[in-house]
């Protein structure tokens, strides 16, 4: 029977980025120990970060710790969350934000390579399926697509009561239809629809399975 993780590694495990999975914290030697467990890898690119493996993530699950926060720019403890548009109190813009952003789409690409059946990168995973808004929403971020805010109109993400779904909002018809390739590039299948109320157009995108 595998040996459960020290509570040292625990800590470690616990205090992962709810979003991408990447260790925040941990000695050198701790996060070598949990990747030769299998429980991370280290990103094979520049700054190498530390990621949970699926394993890694299971433990992590099985304790509660990964409750996912509501759809917001960042949580109360700091944690990285993508723009969803329209958050009352975004995070400040700048080059902090676009390397964090960035970091945070490199670890949900190996995401998918660890945990899709065939390693495919080009769509997307199960985290993303049950992350609907979030996984949408850090696509459009990590392609420069600017949300909305009070800086200017932009994209907003939002559930939809359709399963695997969510409606993406743009007042610009362009930027709307830069919306859509984003997402099919990302691995989504989108669809671009008219809202019967408002009359205002918006795409209905869904995480696409092949």
């Amino acid at each position: 029977m595998t040996r459960p993780p020290t509570a040292a590694q625990r800590r470690v495990i616990d205090a992962a980025d709810p979003v991408t999975g990447r260790l925040v914290s941990g000695t050198e030697t701790q996060l070598a120990a949990l990747v030769q467990r299998g429980l991370a890898f280290r990103h094979p690119r520049p700054p190498h970060d530390h990621f949970l493996t699926p394993a890694g993530h299971r433990i992590r699950e099985a304790a509660g710790a990964t409750a996912v926060e509501p759809p917001a720019a960042a949580s109360e403890s700091g944690v990285f969350a993508a723009r969803i548009g329209g958050e009352e109190e975004p995070p400040p813009a700048g080059p902090a934000r676009v390397r964090e952003v960035r970091s945070a789409w490199e670890g949900l690409v190996e995401l998918r390579r660890m945990t899709n059946p065939d390693g495919a990168t080009d769509r997307p995973c199960g985290w993303e399926r049950t992350h609907l808004v979030q996984a949408a929403a850090l696509a459009l971020e990590a392609a420069g697509h600017p949300p909305d805010g009070p800086d200017g109109a932009g994209y907003r993400v939002r559930a939809t009561p359709q399963p695997e779904a969510v409606a993406v909002h743009q007042p610009d018809a362009e930027g709307l239809r830069a919306c859509a390739v984003t997402l099919e590039k990302a691995g989504w299948q989108v669809g671009e629809h008219t809202d019967p109320r408002k009359r205002a157009r918006y795409l209905l995108a869904s995480p696409r399975r092949t």
